[in-house]
């Protein structure tokens, strides 16, 4: 399963020789972000393993946006940072880093935080089960908003995302063309094939289980 690395640095020789550094050791890049409004965004909407994190980026503050991603995820951070006065480590050691690396940092030290940090949410997660349970493969954690499938959590795209929630709070009910449209379309129309592709797509990782297709009407999702 690869693992999904969100760098956000403003810095961009800094960003594009961790992110060579990175995709060189295998690992997947989900985005390079300049500001903590993006890196918030793409950390809540995308499959984010681990996060390395600049502490001060033009305008913005990395601890500030670390303490709002962790409010809704618990996605393990790097800080990145030049800065060593007290009060700043005091700070980012508050909201429970994996580490704390200095500029310039060696190589070696953010592969052992790398490693440490994914160790430690691969040990959370190998036990995890949702608050709402599908059948006995599946589960689904409210706060988190993430699907588990046998203790590991499913990647899903946002808008395979939307339709699972679209089918979760609407259980027994007909979910129809339009219905689809307007919650995961909203500002264009989508075609039957879209809707259908999108379907098929979530289906899968659902291994076929719980939606039901009901001809020329729309889909029922019914939890075993």
């Amino acid at each position: 399963m690869s693992v999904n690395i969100l760098i956000v640095e403003d810095e961009s020789i800094v960003a594009m020789e961790i992110e060579s550094y990175l995709i060189n050791l295998g690992y997947n890049i989900v985005a390079i972000c300049t500001n903590t409004d993006d890196a918030y965004q793409e950390a809540i909407n995308s499959k984010v393993d681990l996060i390395l994190m600049d502490i001060y980026l033009e305008e913005s503050n990395g601890i500030e946006a670390t303490e709002k991603i962790k409010s809704k995820k618990d996605i393990p951070i790097i800080f990145l940072t030049a800065y060593m006065d007290e009060e700043t480590i005091s700070s980012a050691v508050a909201t429970n880093p994996i580490a704390y690396l200095t500029k310039p940092f060696n190589r070696k030290e953010l592969y052992a935080a790398i490693k440490i940090g994914l160790n430690q949410t691969n040990s959370q997660n190998s036990s995890v089960v949702g608050d709402v349970k599908l059948d006995h493969e599946f589960s689904f954690d409210s706060n988190s908003c993430e699907l588990i499938l046998n203790g590991e959590i499913v990647n899903l795209s946002k808008k395979e995302k939307a339709l699972f929630l679209l089918f979760l709070y609407n259980q027994n009910i007909l979910i129809t063309a339009m219905m689809m449209e307007c919650e995961i379309w909203p500002d264009k129309e989508s075609s039957a094939s879209t809707r259908r592709t999108l379907v098929s797509r979530l289906r899968s990782k659902l291994k076929y289980k719980f939606i039901q297709t009901h001809f020329a009407e729309g889909y029922i999702f019914k939890k075993s």
